[in-house]
Parts: C-alpha cells; structure tokens; sequence
C-alpha cells in the first residue's frame, strides 16, 4: 500500500507515518515545516519506504505528482491555533480551506481506496449537550474552527458528488509526544510542559474546574488508521479519550504550581465527545489513560526545552485580538 499523509512532519501526522510505516506502508509525507518539524520524523531517517516532500497544499501542481499511484490520503496538513486565524484569515483559509480543495482534488483523481481528513471538535463552539455527538449544532466561534469545518465540508461534499471515499474524524483535545512548540500561544499541553521546565507556574484560565476531552495522540492515530481500512465511507466520527478531565486534574499529574487568568470569551466550560458512533461502526476505542498519558510526555519532556516560556503578561498581550473580536459574541 501508498500512503500519502499531508501534515506528516507535524504532531498527530507524524504518529499516523510511524503507524503506516509499522503496517507496511510505503509512506509519502507532504508538509511545508511551517509548524511541522522534520525532527519529528528523524527516528525514521533511512527508511526506504518514507519520502519527505517539503511542498505547500496551496500550490496543486507541486503537490498533484506526489498523488501517483497512490491508495490512501491522511489529510492533515493545515494552521491550527485560535488568535493567528483572527489576525490572519487568509492564511487560515488558504490552507485550510483552499488547501484541502487541492488535495481532494489529487485524490479524486487519483482514484484513491480512502481520504481520512482530520477534522475539528471545535467546530461545535459551546455545545448545548455533553458527551456531544456527531448531530449537535455546529456553529464555530474563530476563523480556525470556520476554515476547519469548511474543509470537511469540502471533503464530504466530495464524497457525495464524486463518489470519493471519504470519511472526517472531529478530534478532541489531542495531547502527547512531539505536539507543537511553535512560538504562538496555543494548546495546554505544551504551554505547561515549557513552564514545567522553565521552574514557572503553570498558567491556568479561569478556575481551572473547565474540563477537556484529552485523547492520547496514539489513539487518534489508531482511529485514523481503523478509518482508513474500513469498508465505512462519506461519515463523520467524533475522536475522544471516552472522558472529560478538569485543567485543575492535569495541573495535579504534571505536578507544579498554578497561578490564574481571566477566562476567555469563545472556549467551552467542556469538551466531551459522545463516541458511540465510531465504537459501533469501526470498533474503535481510545485504550491510554489520561495517568499514562501524562507519564509518556514527562517522559519525554525535553522536547519542549525549545519552546516559549508564556507567563501571564505574554498571555496577555499575545491575546488580546481574541478579547478585542470574540468578547461580544
């Protein structure tokens, strides 16, 4: 089998080609390095089944040759983060948006098995119901879950009209080994590991009771390779660890002391993913507890030795644009 995963060099993509690769995979990755890392995949430096194309989604003939004879797509590549996409939404939505259309496009043509598109939970914004499931409302809050949601549309509607096989997983809350440490003031996960590091306090919005569906990155890479060779095609599925866990538990496993700021317009109290529909449909189901999951990044925590130190008044000003045009909604 050909794989090509689009993101590869980046966090969850990176897990996907060590679990296609261990599967027999021969293994085509497509990433800019805007925020992936090759050192992400220097553990499988020499492999002759993995090629490393540095090349932007945005530019289809670049990327189309790569598509040749291939039989799954993991399309992962895209701008996460929620204050860039509300100062920059065009390049939010060229390579979320426009990006993806290139590369359904290479994979229609290409008569690809399976596209498996990684979707978002925050397409959900604040939801009404918890666990939620795959019918809740879906009215995203910033410019990142808006290009996120049109990028699955854009898959689906694919799947509909051109008979592509596709199936979109919305993830949630995905921690582990190898997430981002770019400069931009982002995910929990990483935010506390460079203060854990750094001897600083870790950062904790509001009170910290909100609680977040932490999924295991292995886990997510299982599902998306469950997806893949599953006969299921043109779904949806919700990704989540089974569990809803307080900021306040993580504090507590990662081990450290806590100072508070205020809380943010637009972020749920929760994120809790109803996950009957892919237990029933593909058997799948998150096995790492949030216990182990936390010991496998500490045990790695070197990782982020790199990464910003963020302290209240960084917070502060590197989030201001998020007060200034989420406040009043």
């Amino acid at each position: 089998m050909v794989s090509v995963v689009t993101g590869g060099c980046g966090f969850i993509g990176s897990h996907i080609v060590d679990r296609l690769l261990a599967e027999g995979h021969k293994v085509r990755v497509i990433d800019n390095l805007t925020t992936g890392r090759l050192a992400n995949l220097d553990h499988q430096k020499g492999k002759e089944n993995l090629t490393v194309y540095q090349l932007d989604i945005r530019s289809r003939e670049e990327i189309e040759p790569i598509f040749e004879g291939v039989d799954y797509v993991f399309h992962l590549a895209a701008l996460a983060d929620i204050v860039p996409s509300i100062q920059m939404p065009w390049e939010y939505y060229s390579s979320n948006v426009l990006g993806t259309y290139h590369v359904v496009e290479c994979a229609r043509n290409a008569e690809v098995k399976k596209l498996v598109y990684a979707a978002s939970s925050s397409c959900y914004g604040i939801p009404d119901e918890f666990p939620t499931d795959e019918n809740a409302q879906v009215r995203p809050q910033y410019p990142y879950a808006l290009t996120k949601r049109l990028g699955e549309e854009t898959v689906l509607h694919w799947g509909q009209v051109y008979h592509l096989p596709v199936v979109t997983l919305r993830l949630f809350n995905v921690y582990g080994t190898r997430s981002r440490t770019s400069g931009t003031y982002g995910a929990v996960f990483g935010v506390f590991l460079a203060q854990k590091l750094a001897g600083k306090p870790f950062t904790v919005v509001g009170t910290g009771e909100q609680t977040r569906d932490f999924t295991y990155v292995t886990d997510v890479a299982d599902a998306f390779y469950t997806a893949a060779m599953s006969e299921v095609v043109n779904e949806t599925f919700n990704v989540g660890s089974g569990g809803t866990y307080s900021v306040n538990r993580l504090c507590q496993l990662l081990g450290g002391e806590v100072i508070h700021i205020p809380k943010r317009p637009g972020e749920p109290d929760c994120t809790f993913a109803d996950t009957t529909k892919i237990e029933k449909a593909l058997g799948w189901k998150a096995k790492v507890s949030l216990e182990e999951g936390v010991q496998k990044v500490l045990g790695n925590i070197d990782y982020w030795k790199e990464a910003p130190v963020w302290t209240p008044d960084t917070i502060d000003t590197a989030t201001k644009d998020w007060f200034q045009y989420l406040g009043d909604q």
